[in-house]
């Protein structure tokens, strides 16, 4: 496949009824290329993705063209097959499937069935670890070689720019910085790369260039390094103070246009710190902190002083007494125990005797306790009746 193009995004506007979550905004991305784009949470930048890719549930207006070919409005399979491939926000891998099986759906694109050997093994060159690990089944695996199988998985399709949402997100700082090493490779064999991530810092250190996307418009583009050595990112992005010297103007929670009403262009941006809308804990308590904190130091203070200066014959004697109304509780509960009293029953002797019921003797309380009645009944008389040879009697034995 030729990589001579690039994905251009011309004034792409999504909304979700009222809400315009993207307004007029505008990028581009040549092959080879890492391109970040930065914003504050709710700013929009995974809408930006999911409607490059395809699967917005919002309105989406505007253009989205790959090699100058209109993607706007097609669906997501479609702009699959075109040559764009997304790494969603939590990976969106098959945990029950095995990594090979992960990869082998990833080549179900018409573009790639054709090079699905020679994309597997680009994907094994980038990620060794998945060679030894093709059987494994991928929910059991951690979460930096899942991302890993994520990225494979949509490199199968053998895409032209890869979209990637949050792709540090839960990792460790050490699988961090090993998955920003394999983007730089993933760029190098000439894939275009738009990412989407929070942590500023290691994302510059990789990309060519950058996007700031605040409240639904973009407002500054640059070189990553001029970025990354701007006053205003370093205090708005990369946690650096400063920002009073920022080249460039703008405030970074302007109030919101009119949903009709042109949008003017921005010339920069600049960071000026929001208002902070908080109560102190003293207010809340209605006391000082520092009161209570002192007050349970003093009390815990008392405690252990009290402990210490109880004498010890006190001390033995309160442990004796203790004891003491321990065993006598123990006593009074065995005394108060169930007493249960034996209530005889005679099985009549005779075969018309045996069929009446016998009846229960009155149950008497016991001094401590309930009524209680166990029932004995005495085994029947056995008699038996020989005729001796000769006799006209019977006789009993």
């Amino acid at each position: 496949m030729s990589r001579t193009g690039g994905l251009e995004v011309r004034n792409l506007s999504v909304s979700y009824g009222k809400h315009r979550a993207l307004e007029d905004v505008s990028i581009t991305i040549r092959p080879g290329e890492i391109v970040v784009i930065l914003g504050a949470n709710g700013a929009g930048k995974s809408t930006l993705l999911k409607a490059v890719s395809g699967i917005c549930e919002g309105k989406v207006t505007g253009s989205v063209l790959l090699e100058n070919a209109e993607l706007t409005g097609l669906p997501a399979n479609r702009i699959l097959d075109q040559g764009i491939a997304l790494v969603p926000e939590g990976r969106g891998v098959f945990g029950d499937l095995t990594v090979r099986e992960n990869l082998t759906l990833g080549a179900y694109a018409a573009r790639a069935r054709d090079d699905q050997a020679a994309n597997l093994a680009r994907v094994h060159e980038l990620f060794p670890k998945l060679i030894e690990r093709q059987g494994q089944v991928v929910r059991t695996m951690s979460g930096g070689e899942q991302q890993m199988v994520a990225i494979g998985r949509a490199m199968m399709s053998n895409p032209q720019i890869l979209a990637l949402d949050e792709p540090s997100l839960g990792l460790s700082p050490l699988l961090c910085k090993e998955l920003f090493q394999n983007l730089r490779k993933v760029r190098d064999i000439g894939i275009g790369i738009l990412l989407v991530e929070q942590n500023a810092k290691q994302s510059l250190a990789i990309a060519d260039r950058g996007y700031l996307l605040e409240n639904a418009h973009i407002v500054h583009e640059d070189s990553a390094k001029a970025l990354i050595s701007d006053p205003a990112v370093q205090a708005a992005y990369l946690g650096a103070a400063g920002g009073a010297a920022a080249p460039h103007t703008y405030d970074a929670a302007p109030e919101a246009p009119a949903m009709d009403a042109p949008v003017a262009p921005q010339a920069g941006f600049t960071v000026r710190p929001r208002a902070s809308q908080t109560v102190s804990a003293d207010a809340v308590l209605g006391r000082s902190v520092a009161d209570l904190v002192a007050q349970a130091s003093q009390r815990q203070q008392k405690a252990v002083s009290d402990k210490r200066n109880a004498p010890a014959a006190t001390s033995l004697s309160a442990q004796k007494d203790r004891l003491a109304a321990t065993l006598a509780d123990i006593e009074r509960a065995a005394q108060s125990a169930r007493r249960p009293r034996v209530i005889e029953r005679h099985r009549p002797q005779d075969h018309a005797a045996s069929q009446t019921q016998p009846q229960p003797a009155p149950a008497r309380k016991t001094p401590d306790g309930p009524p209680v009645t166990i029932e004995i009944y005495r085994a029947p008389r056995v008699e038996v009746w020989r005729r001796r040879p000769g006799a006209d009697a019977f006789d009993r034995s």
